[in-house]
């Protein structure tokens, strides 16, 4: 069996090590003609670390970022609301890390070139052809130079995220959802915020939020670390932001313009980035299937969802691991099935859950509880910690990172 794998993002990579693992042959084939490090944070949580630890490389992971200790949530006055410690602090078996999105993608990348070769990557293909007959599926590839190359492959996997060519041959009217929700995202040399591992959540997106984590340790050998930092607005007939396009502080810096608190300046934070894009919020409606006789989809190919709750990279490895196993146990068709059956609707359920319910959901009821004040005294007199715990709980166990779900299994008592 040969198996392309069209996009070398997260999800793309991750399933041909899984795939590799399992002793199955595939290739990956990408767009762009170099591979650099873009971007900016990711939040890697328990259950994405598990399947980092599935592939062998969470310990490396681990060492290039920063392990959250605690989520800390305030309104958008810099008034506390709920805190929870995070990761191993929790009791889970795996640490909850803050990385770069770069370094992520590199050490992914490197693993492929180290255990499948430099001929399983194939840079400078962007897909814009597919047919498909009894036998397999044959993709049509052009470089940047405009020369186009055939591929043949028993099974196709879209891994080739939000605007993926391969799901637009099958929802050729689809539109992105954008719901007036634009962010911007950067990253700023800053003293260590709170704790110095503290993922932060401030405001909500009706009257303008924040989310601030760091994601490299003593970056100027002064103690000064990488913090990564995202801006969200939404306005109702807002136009939808650009992708990857420089982004302006003075397009957004208003917002946040008296959001200086005792332990965090927010503009200062903002207007020391060294670098600023800007990115729409956007999803798509889920979709009644993602496979196509031998082809399939795989992360955001597949289920793309509003970046809330650090939850896309996660799905996309666990598509991964789930994909691959299910292509070690039958032929293509029955296992590409196979596999839509047991991913596409639970993560149906966190894109729903990402728009409605997210995490910061807890900001937004205690907004919603003081009427859009500051309050007086505690939040708890509003509303108590067990019941915002509830709510932090209850998106855990959709997204499928709740404490007991990640518990290692007990081994078999001995016969």
């Amino acid at each position: 069996m040969q198996i392309a794998i069209v996009g070398g993002g997260i999800g793309g990579l991750a399933l041909a090590l899984s795939l590799h693992q399992r002793g199955l042959r595939c290739a990956v084939y990408e767009s762009v003609p170099q591979v650099r490090e873009v971007g900016v944070g990711i939040t890697l949580l328990p259950h994405a670390m598990r399947e980092l630890q599935a592939l062998g490389l969470h310990e490396r992971l681990a060492e290039q970022g920063i392990e959250n200790l605690e989520s800390v949530f305030f309104n958008r006055w810099g008034q506390f609301i709920y805190r929870e410690p995070r990761g191993r602090h929790a009791g889970y078996p795996l640490p909850e890390v803050g990385i770069h999105r770069g370094k992520l993608h590199r050490v992914l990348y490197d693993a492929v070139l180290e255990r499948l070769g430099p001929q399983a990557l194939h840079l400078d293909h962007r897909c814009v052809g597919l047919e498909q007959d009894a036998g397999g599926a044959t993709l049509q590839m052009q470089a940047s130079s405009g020369a186009t190359t055939t591929v043949r492959a028993d099974a196709v996997v879209a891994c080739d995220g939000v605007n993926s060519a391969l799901r637009r041959q099958f929802y050729p009217h689809e539109q992105l959802a954008f719901a007036g929700i634009n962010t911007w995202r950067g990253v700023t040399v800053h003293r260590p915020i709170l704790t110095g591992k503290s993922y932060l959540r401030i405001g909500s997106i009706e009257t303008g939020k924040m989310v601030i984590y760091p994601i490299v340790d003593n970056v100027d050998g002064q103690g000064g670390q990488l913090v990564n930092w995202v801006a969200e607005i939404q306005r109702p007939g807002a136009a939808m932001n650009d992708w990857n396009k420089p982004g302006r502080p003075e397009d957004f810096l208003d917002i946040f313009a008296d959001w200086r608190f005792e332990w965090l300046d927010v503009p200062a934070l903002i207007r020391g980035a060294s670098q600023i894009f800007e990115y729409p919020m956007v999803d798509r409606d889920p979709v009644p299937r993602w496979t196509f006789d031998r082809v399939t989809l795989l992360g955001d190919a597949a289920h793309p969802m509003y970046p809330r709750g650090s939850n896309g990279s996660a799905q996309a490895l666990i598509d991964a691991r789930v994909l691959a196993d299910e292509l070690a146990g039958a032929e293509p068709g029955l296992a590409l099935a196979r596999y839509q059956d047991k991913r596409l609707q639970p993560t149906a359920r966190i894109v729903q859950t990402n728009r409605t319910v997210p995490p910061d959901f807890i900001i937004m009821r205690a907004d919603e509880l003081s009427g859009g004040k500051p309050f007086a005294g505690s939040v708890d007199d509003l509303i108590s910690q067990d019941e915002l715990r509830r709510i932090s709980d209850d998106y855990k166990r959709v997204a499928g990172f709740s404490l007991e779900s990640l518990q290692p299994t007990p081994p078999a008592a001995a016969g």
